[in-house]
């Protein structure tokens, strides 16, 4: 999935000080700023029709801080519709935050882009009523609210299909750093991973720390309080005054650049892998090969410097096979040039993908415990589909205890054992035996014995599952018809962990 581009929104809230050409003023001096950064912005008004929001008996209580403060700045609506257009004259994304249901309808009446749910809204139901009504993507503050509260909103936007960006925020202002609890992002982050998480910060203006660690918590989103200083307004503990945006804007660039991709892996540089190179171990031949060697542990040995097209030990594993081209005298890398590689690993995670299917559709539990892996390909991985098998080994004492998967239209080469007897016992799907010549069908529930020294071979029309209950099992003790089989080395590929 793409990174969505960083969205930084500036809340201008009240910081307009009630005077339209000052609000449009700062609108254009902190466009000057964002132009020169490569993010999304957007500048945010807040909406209150005061003369529902403040109750009658409180309008002239110039002694509550909040109602003065509304007063005080209070804007008519073509005022509010200046500031808008000057956001889109200067290339801003428009946000607006409502208090009250009459604020949401004129959000909608003025064409926001955003809407926004302020901290002490987040669970005010009936605003959010009004506002789930509204054909917008909406970012919502969540300071102070518990997890339950915060998954009851996140649910509430979900089941009405509504894009919500989910903010951490601390709803002091300013923020001391004591309480900014920057761990909460990722938090967020892990329990809600289908939403965008952001960051509604009140911290120091001067304070250009907390945003780099909060894009590192991975936070997208970034919302700052903005204000422009004159001699007739100040800026409140918690604004931002244009030097001091360039300078948080600045270091969040920088902490972009530090984190770098965050939904892929990313591709080493040629400085990097070149270093790298320099120091892996180069593969030595131990003594001299032979043309059509297939090579093993005792055929090289591991040794720095390498050279240039050299085979590596990073390049070593039991799926990749490597036979030897043309001959090489001891103690000389060997080149890749003069191997022919073929790397099975692909092949084995289809086989295991394929039993787990199997195992799956059978419905079989199996022990709880560790259980090694063992894939017989007597042919090569390659021919694994048409002659093979795949066992599950549990126990190996005086007594032993296997399950065996066949895929569908898969065969098992005939063979015997001197020492062991099995019984087979088919758990699942179809399985057609050869006893000594002898060709017989079995289904789920059917027991087959297979006495010492007699010759067997197996096959399946649809896939099969099996057990096999035995004496024990040596190593050494699987004689097969077809010599070939037999002087076949590597018919066998062993893994432990397997289950994930």
């Amino acid at each position: 999935m793409k990174q969505p581009q960083p969205l930084f929104i500036l809340e201008m809230a009240n910081n307009h000080m009630g005077d339209v050409a000052h609000g449009r003023r700062m609108v254009r001096e902190f466009a000057e700023i964002t132009r020169d950064f490569p993010f999304e912005f957007a500048f945010k008004l807040q909406y209150r029709d005061l003369d529902t929001f403040i109750h009658p008996d409180y309008r002239t209580r110039m002694d509550i801080k909040f109602v003065k403060r509304f007063s005080e700045t209070r804007l008519k609506e073509a005022e509010f519709l200046e500031l808008k257009e000057e956001m889109v004259q200067c290339g801003f994304k428009t946000m607006c935050t409502p208090f009250d249901e009459r604020s949401v309808d004129l959000i909608v009446k003025h064409g926001y882009d955003y809407l926004k749910i302020g901290s002490c809204s987040f669970t005010d139901w009936p605003l959010l009523e009004r506002i789930a009504t509204v054909d917008k993507p909406f970012i919502a503050s969540a300071a102070g609210a518990s997890w339950e509260d915060i998954d009851r909103v996140v649910s509430f936007f979900d089941h009405r299909q509504k894009h919500l960006i989910l903010m951490h925020c601390v709803a002091q202002y300013p923020t001391a750093t004591k309480d900014l609890q920057l761990n909460q992002i990722e938090l967020m982050r892990l329990r809600y991973p289908l939403l965008r998480i952001g960051f509604s910060t009140h911290e120091t203006p001067s304070d250009t720390d907390v945003v780099l660690v909060a894009i590192g918590k991975g936070a997208t989103v970034f919302e700052r309080h903005v204000a422009l200083p004159t001699e007739r307004y100040s800026a409140n503990g918690y604004s931002s005054a244009p030097a001091q945006l360039r300078a948080w804007l600045t270091a969040a660039q920088k902490g972009f650049d530090l984190c770098g991709l965050a939904e892929e892996r990313v591709a080493g540089t040629a400085e990097e892998l070149a270093q790298l190179n320099a120091l892996r171990r180069g593969v030595f031949a131990r003594c001299k090969l032979e043309p059509g060697h297939r090579l093993s542990a005792e055929d090289y040995f591991l040794a720095m410097p390498s050279a240039p097209g050299q085979l590596v030990a990073n390049q070593l594993s039991k799926y990749r096979f490597c036979t030897t081209r043309e001959a090489i005298d001891a103690n000389v890398p060997i080149l890749e040039t003069s191997l022919d590689q073929v790397d099975h690993q692909s092949n084995v995670r289809a086989i295991l993908q394929d039993v787990k299917k199997l195992l799956k559709k059978s419905r079989i539990t199996l022990p709880s415990s560790r259980s090694d892996l063992e894939i017989s390909h007597h042919y090569g991985l390659e021919r694994f589909y048409e002659h093979g098998a795949v066992m599950l080994n549990f126990i190996n004492r005086e007594y032993c205890k296997k399950l065996l998967v066949m895929v569908p239209n898969q065969r098992h080469p005939e063979h015997a054992h001197k020492q062991k007897e099995e019984t087979f016992y088919v758990v699942f799907g179809d399985i057609t035996i050869t006893l000594d010549g002898e060709e017989r069908s079995y289904k789920a529930g059917d027991l087959i014995l297979v006495n010492r020294g007699v010759k067997h071979g197996f096959s399946t029309k649809h896939g099969v599952i099996f057990e096999e209950i035995s004496s024990t099992h040596y190593t050494n003790d699987s004689y097969y018809t077809d010599s070939g089989v037999m002087h076949n080395g590597h018919r066998k590929t062993l893994l432990t962990y397997w289950m994930d």
